[in-house]
């Protein structure tokens, strides 16, 4: 319990929640609801949050970073691309629909795939020194299929994925009440909150280790060093040699 009086302070990590929801605003988001429950929290203690709503934004269909190069006439990734880049934690979050995450989230995904080719100033990939989480709201089953797909997603991209990184919430499956329905159940669900709590300090924490560290270690990483020649110590197996 030593840590408990501890002022956890982490001002100047900067966190983005992308909201894949299908639902432009003014319109109620229900997947807002648990952003706000691990935004607030991070608040509180001096993170710079940002949640955005990818449907209410003109992001083009693609993989490549600017698809005004291939074909769109207009394309608003690179902006939000620079708010992303600048964020040391992305949440990724968003509906189930059909047992799987929706459209908008999948959108996201493969802009965010869009800049894998990159690199950064150690000639890491673009996303090294980064953390990441999901969170998930629904009416049917489906919240590790679409948490794991998202998850996965940010690894193979280079983020640095903390325990207990996903956080969901399921209303009685069919129709029924959303998450921030009127007697929903959702905000007083004791499962969700802890998952959301403990998934918001990991983030937060993690963050702030990967950060005072300098971000990841390079040697070994580095796809610039590789395409050099270098090898950081891999020796080709020897197909003689049994």
């Amino acid at each position: 319990m030593a840590d408990k009086e501890q002022d956890w302070d982490f001002t100047g990590i900067r966190a983005m929640f992308l909201n894949g929801t299908l639902k432009r605003s003014p319109e109620i988001s229900n997947t807002e609801g648990p952003i706000e429950v691990s935004a607030s929290l991070m608040r509180r203690h001096g993170v710079e949050v940002e949640v955005l709503r990818a449907i209410d934004h003109d992001i083009a269909t693609g993989v490549y970073p600017d698809m005004t190069e291939h074909g769109w006439e207009t394309d608003e990734w690179p902006v939000i691309w620079e708010r992303v880049k600048a964020s040391n934690i992305l949440v990724i979050a968003g509906p189930i629909w059909l047992g799987d995450n929706s459209s908008k989230t999948k959108q996201i995904i493969e802009r965010l795939y869009a800049q894998s080719g990159q690199l950064n100033e150690q000639g890491q990939y673009a996303f090294y020194g980064r953390v990441g989480g999901a969170l998930i709201t629904g009416n049917e089953d489906g919240v590790k299929h679409c948490t794991m797909n998202i998850l996965y997603s940010l690894q193979h991209l280079g983020y640095v994925i903390p325990p207990q990184a996903d956080a969901g919430w399921l209303g009685d499956i069919g129709p029924g009440p959303s998450y921030l329905d009127e007697g929903s159940g959702g905000p007083e669900n004791d499962f969700t909150n802890r998952n959301t709590t403990f998934m918001t300090w990991n983030l937060m924490h993690l963050a702030q280790m990967i950060k005072r560290a300098g971000g990841i270690p390079a040697y070994g990483n580095q796809r610039s060093e590789w395409d050099k020649g270098e090898r950081f110590d891999f020796v080709q197996p020897n197909p003689e040699y049994r």
